[in-house]
């Protein structure tokens, strides 16, 4: 398959308009409900603060290459792995991983939120939600 084919244009496979919003929304409306339930579960705040925004480290896999990066990302920033970590909290009975997995939860409802979305390997600036950043 040619590598190029794998290189998007940044607005190709973005969604737009009102659908954006919705998701946006929903990224707030999910982070909201994880950060709920971490407090009413008896998280704590410091736990909370300090991992928080470490989720955001993943982006250090763009200095190998941006396919690598994206995935990478894209893995910690997706929901699945926050659902991944929660049944294996439930699965093994480690609070640990509950709380972990609600932060996770929370943190990529905000970046969903503030429109931050899943990378596509053409650039960091290209995620689903659209480009982010300076338009050039």
């Amino acid at each position: 398959m040619n590598q190029a084919a794998n290189i998007i244009s940044p607005s190709a496979g973005s969604v737009t308009g009102g659908v954006r919003e919705v998701l946006r929304f929903e990224g707030f409306a999910i982070m909201a409900a994880a950060t709920t339930a971490y407090f009413v579960s008896g998280g704590n705040p410091w736990f909370y603060a300090i991992l928080f925004f470490t989720p955001d480290l993943s982006f250090a896999a763009y200095a190998l290459n941006a396919r690598l990066g994206a995935i990478v990302y894209n893995m910690v920033h997706s929901y699945i792995s926050a659902i991944l970590l929660a049944g294996a909290s439930w699965l093994l009975g480690i609070d640990l991983l509950w709380q972990v997995a609600l932060i996770l939860a929370a943190h990529a409802g905000f970046d969903r939120s503030l429109g931050y979305g899943l990378k596509y390997a053409s650039a960091f600036r290209h995620t689903h939600l659209g480009v982010i950043g300076k338009r050039t």
